[in-house]
């Protein structure tokens, strides 16, 4: 059995769904990326096909799996709730932290985080 070709619109069509639940702008978005307001229309149509490293960006700008432009999934299930733009120290801090399996360290972590950003 052949397997189907996702499209362009296709992915275009999670980009825009999942631009609208964050409650982002086409040109907000566009500045994101560092693109015009038209280029993300492109995108979110189908018209212009994305390559694989501006999916990556999309994907982690949306918070979103690379895997989700590609099944046959809703996207809100497989999102993980993230803010749409996170600074790369805010990226690395979840990354280390998804990786703390303890608990209780974990725990430390927030009160340790708590404590600084009560401080600042």
């Amino acid at each position: 059995m052949k397997k189907r070709i996702i499209t362009s619109s296709e992915i275009g069509e999670t980009i825009k769904r999942r631009r609208q639940e964050l409650g982002l702008s086409q040109e907000r978005l566009g500045e994101m990326l560092n693109v015009s307001y038209q280029q993300v229309q492109r995108y979110e149509n189908g018209s212009n096909k994305l390559n694989v490293e501006n999916i990556q960006v999309i994907a982690d700008l949306l918070g979103l799996p690379v895997a989700s432009f590609f099944a046959s999934v809703s996207v809100s299930a497989v999102a993980e709730p993230q803010a749409p733009y996170a600074a790369p120290e805010e990226k690395n801090l979840l990354k280390y932290f998804r990786k703390i399996s303890d608990r209780r360290d974990r725990t430390v972590i927030v009160s340790v985080a708590r404590l600084a950003a009560e401080k600042s």
